[in-house]
């Protein structure tokens, strides 16, 4: 029975089912692109990028000028792929903050968004001491 299974599966198949394969073992979303560095204060630093890959296949028979009448046409087919890498930021662990810093854009824009929480708190801060100030003198 295998051999029959054998002699009815494609050399197409065989083609795609060994790129997948190796495509497979290539990229994974848990892969890491880069290791780690951990600081001497205790920070660690881990870089960020999107993979992306692409794969085609292809192929066709041909019947052959030959005289020889074989049941079974020559096979050409072809394989191939791409893989592109690109880094996005890095992601910076310390003990009681996580911050992503990117690779791109605009660097002042997103270091006030970071900032934004710390000056509201500040704003409470004063405001809760000047109500405490002002009921203190009534």
């Amino acid at each position: 029975m295998d051999t029959e299974q054998e002699k009815q599966t494609h050399p197409i198949e065989a083609l795609m089912k060994t790129a997948m394969q190796a495509i497979k073992e290539m990229v994974d979303v848990n892969t890491v692109v880069g290791d780690a560095v951990e600081t001497n204060d205790g920070t660690v630093i881990i870089p960020i990028s999107q993979v992306a890959c692409g794969f085609a296949a292809g192929g066709g028979e041909y019947e052959t000028l030959s005289t020889s009448k074989s049941s079974a046409l020559p096979f050409g087919g072809g394989s191939g792929a791409g893989v592109s890498v690109k880094p996005v930021g890095f992601l910076v662990v310390r003990m009681n903050d996580v911050r992503l810093i990117s690779a791109s854009g605009n660097q002042l824009a997103e270091r006030l968004i970071d900032i934004i929480p710390q000056v509201l708190d500040k704003c409470d801060n004063m405001r809760a001491r000047h109500t405490r100030k002002n009921s203190e003198e009534y």
